[in-house]
């Protein structure tokens, strides 16, 4: 193990559940742990499916959050979209006019017969954005290409153009095949931070933006590395974190040499609590760039922390299987 890691204190690691406010990829309970270190806190909350040796990257980015901290940003201020999952269009209208963003990410695809439902949410997302803002949709890969054309032309019309679709469908073949039959924007998302090698989607000509995320990507350096080599514009989302984690990808997106597009890192309105007493929410559509991470207040962590001593051991558990694979 690293020294940075060494100096992690992660017997005093804490296991916290945060309920969510809509279910969102499947959940409706956050989880994960806050880790301190000799910088600060660092979040460790790879998604439960994740095996060890995909959620080692995860680690990799809290230890670097706790040890080592940061790059020096480029810029103070991030622009970012409001998240609108599958609601029903009045709700999703709520969403737009009460974020302040002029950018929205619409999720879609949530289950076989959505297209009505989808179709629906999208136009009333454009009608409270106006014509100006942006429209970007997110189908999480569960489209195949014949299908994902579709659903893509359709929805365009109804959202009177879209900025990008995200993951559309699973497989990097799959991506290039739609991006040569459609005239939207393809975002990768899935088949960069879950792939053996990240930057196989430019390659491969499948996508015209990257999305990153530094947390499955191994920290905020290595997640440079891939920008810098992956050669297409980028943006940072977030992993669905607390204000801790999610400090982590908003240094990111602060130190990337360029970025053309809003991120997707207005994710703590998914979630009922967070864990420190001035959480990071957009003022008028910008998060600020944090040069530390937030230290989580004592009264919020005895307020989240998990309250299943079953789940607790089994983070535990984790985090000394993972500790094994950190470099």
């Amino acid at each position: 193990m690293s020294d940075s890691g060494d100096a992690v204190d992660f017997e005093s690691a804490v296991v916290y559940a945060i309920p969510m406010r809509t279910r969102f990829r499947g959940i409706t309970v956050r989880e994960g742990m806050l880790i301190p270190g000799p910088t600060g806190w660092g979040e460790f909350c790879a998604f439960p499916e994740y095996d060890d040796r995909e959620a080692a990257a995860w680690l990799a980015t809290a230890v670097e959050q706790a040890s080592v901290g940061w790059p020096e940003p480029v810029r103070d201020r991030i622009p970012v979209n409001c998240i609108v999952p599958a609601v029903g269009p009045q709700r999703a209208r709520e969403i737009v006019l009460g974020s302040g963003c002029r950018t929205a990410k619409v999720k879609v695809a949530d289950h076989p017969d959505s297209l009505a439902e989808d179709l629906a949410r999208v136009a009333a997302v454009r009608d409270a954005l106006g014509p100006d803002g942006a429209v970007r949709i997110d189908a999480n890969a569960v489209w195949d290409v014949d299908t994902a054309v579709d659903r893509i032309e359709r929805i365009d019309r109804a959202a009177g153009g879209l900025e990008y679709v995200e993951q559309p469908c699973r497989t990097v073949e799959e991506l290039a095949a739609v991006r040569e039959r459609v005239d939207v924007r393809i975002a990768a998302d899935e088949s960069i931070r879950r792939a053996e090698d990240p930057l196989r989607v430019a390659v491969a000509g499948a996508a015209d933006i990257a999305v990153l995320k530094c947390a499955p990507l191994g920290g905020v350096r290595r997640a440079l590395e891939v920008a810098a080599a992956a050669g297409l514009p980028c943006l940072v989302s977030s992993a669905l974190e607390t204000s801790v984690g999610l400090a982590a990808q908003v240094a990111l997106a602060g130190a990337l040499p360029h970025l053309d597009f809003a991120c997707g890192l207005d994710t703590l309105s998914l979630l009922t609590g967070d864990v420190v007493t001035e959480p990071l929410r957009p003022v008028d559509g910008y998060l600020p760039v944090p040069r530390t991470a937030p230290t989580p207040d004592p009264g919020l962590l005895d307020r989240y922390r998990h309250p299943d001593p079953k789940r607790t051991y089994w983070w535990r558990q984790r985090l000394a299987r993972v500790r094994k694979l950190l470099p």
